[in-house]
């Protein structure tokens, strides 16, 4: 099977490359990404020289050079990691959230009909959701749940979400989506919560946190949300959306705490800054449909996930290092310069 991955030099994307190149040697990927702030070429130098597996830089929105790459390729199944996904970013800019994650999924499932595509997989968020109470633990997101989003960044997801489903009904594209909690874990771009905090505080810099860290978000571990979209891709049903949930949790600030222990850390750097602007409050899934029909459920739990992810930081030092001094993206650039697949 010949595997087509959008987004695949991002934290999800390349995870789910290395997963599937473990679990599947059989398959070919072809991965996609336009190298932009949070792609990082560098990160797949472990399967760059693997004959299964090949890289072009490519915008998703490059709608003739997409339709080339189809013609060339043939995939069998695409899997859309591709988006632009910092809410912060998202609020001070939104235009490129609406044209990468709304217009660049269009391209890619117009190229997916155009060549016969098996299955089209749209990666996603609970975000569209919008968010839950805290003071109402016994509520959770069902892959009912009315989309209600907050941010331009959920609103974009959202949008997507319901143009694939417009493509599966009214073309009979064949199509699944997923939406997950928030991950974690090897080779997460350090603006993110996790990361971030490991980042500083191994530095001796101020840990920011929103507003008084109540915000409960549910933490799930990024292999075993790859190791569910392997699932949906090759036994989901067409048309059907699963929701993807790690049942871990927790405060941000008791994150951020966790990680200040683990690394022997003063909780004195820890600073509480102004709140995001419609922040949302608390994200749970509710997992239950993806288990029943697929048997998937998390294997790691958050206890071990943060020590792993945790000492991951600390044995990748030049990774996060290059990439907070900027000196990542020139990796692309030194090691193939400019075009073709590689």
């Amino acid at each position: 099977m010949k595997i087509l991955v959008t987004g695949g030099a991002g934290f999800i994307g390349s995870n789910f490359i290395f997963y599937e190149l473990k679990q599947h040697p059989e398959d070919t990927i072809l991965c996609v990404d336009s190298l932009t702030y949070a792609g990082n070429l560098s990160t797949l130098e472990p399967v760059m020289g693997q004959e299964n597996f090949h890289f072009v830089k490519m915008d998703i929105r490059d709608r003739e050079g997409i339709f080339q790459l189809f013609e060339e390729n043939h995939p069998d199944v695409v899997v859309n990691f591709a988006a632009e996904s910092h809410v912060d970013r998202s609020i001070e800019d939104p235009q490129i959230f609406l044209e990468t994650n709304i217009i660049g999924t269009s391209v890619l499932m117009d190229a997916s009909r155009a060549y016969g595509v098996k299955r089209y997989h749209q990666v996603s968020t609970d975000e569209v959701y919008g968010d839950l109470p805290l003071d109402r633990p016994d509520l959770f997101f069902h892959e009912d749940t009315p989309l209600h989003t907050s941010s331009p960044y959920s609103s974009s997801k959202a949008s997507a979400d319901l143009l694939v489903m417009a493509y599966y009904r009214t073309y009979g594209l064949p199509v699944t989506i997923s939406r997950c909690s928030n991950n974690y874990g090897p080779y997460q771009f350090p603006e993110k919560l996790i990361p971030l905090m490991i980042a500083n505080a191994l530095e001796g810099k101020p840990l920011p946190v929103y507003g008084k860290g109540e915000n409960i978000r549910d933490w799930l571990y990024v292999e075993d949300h790859c190791k569910a979209i392997d699932l949906i891709i090759r036994k989901g049903k067409e048309g059907e959306v699963y929701n993807v949930g790690g049942h871990n949790e927790m405060q941000n600030i008791d994150i951020v705490k966790l990680i200040c222990d683990a690394l022997n850390k003063p909780y004195d750097l820890i600073r509480h800054v102004e709140d995001r602007k419609g922040h949302d409050q608390r994200y749970a899934i509710d997992p239950t449909k993806i288990h029943q029909e697929l048997g998937w459920l998390p294997d790691t739990k958050f206890a071990d996930g943060i020590k792993t992810t945790i000492a991951w930081y600390l044995e990748h030092k030049d990774w996060w290092e290059n990439i907070i001094s900027g000196e990542y993206q020139k990796y692309y650039e030194k090691m193939y310069g400019e075009g073709g697949i590689h």
